[in-house]
């Protein structure tokens, strides 16, 4: 029989911990964000393939983002906002409104994809001039929000 040794990671190596998720969450945010803004220039200058495969990807990032968005709030729950002064309510009028556009955001997010991969061109492009702006909105926000409570 064999002996199996488990090997211990190098120092330089870290595992991922729950509390590590909002950095990871709004670097996912500012990923999303990039890649809405690229396939928006893409379909501008008409180069349809980069255009599929950059919102795919945008698609792919923030299914990955709301993925760890509930693990991290399933494990930690809310977090407050603490601060005083001027910036609460601004940072209450930004979490609303993005939290309030995020509920949206999956669901246009699919549609929109959907009807561009059946071929539908004419109702993607109707509906995609609403999501795309939401979605950008959110993912934008997505970073600010995060950069206010963790940073500010």
């Amino acid at each position: 029989m064999r002996a199996r040794f488990r090997r211990a990671a190098p120092d330089c190596v870290k595992m991922i911990e729950v509390h590590d998720l909002p950095a990871v969450n709004a670097s996912l945010n500012a990923t999303a964000t990039a890649l809405l803004l690229t396939g928006y220039y893409f379909i501008r200058h008409k180069r349809v393939r980069a255009h599929r495969r950059t919102m795919i990807s945008a698609f792919c990032v923030s299914a990955a983002f709301l993925a760890c968005y509930l693990i991290y709030h399933w494990r930690v729950g809310n977090v407050r906002f603490l601060k005083t002064g001027p910036i609460r309510p601004i940072y209450f009028f930004i979490l609303t409104t993005h939290i309030v556009l995020a509920a949206a955001v999956p669901v246009l997010a699919i549609i929109t994809l959907t009807l561009a991969l059946r071929g539908d061109f004419v109702r993607h492009r109707k509906i995609a001039r609403w999501t795309f702006p939401i979605w950008l909105y959110v993912s934008v926000t997505g970073v600010v929000v995060y950069a206010m409570l963790y940073h500010l």
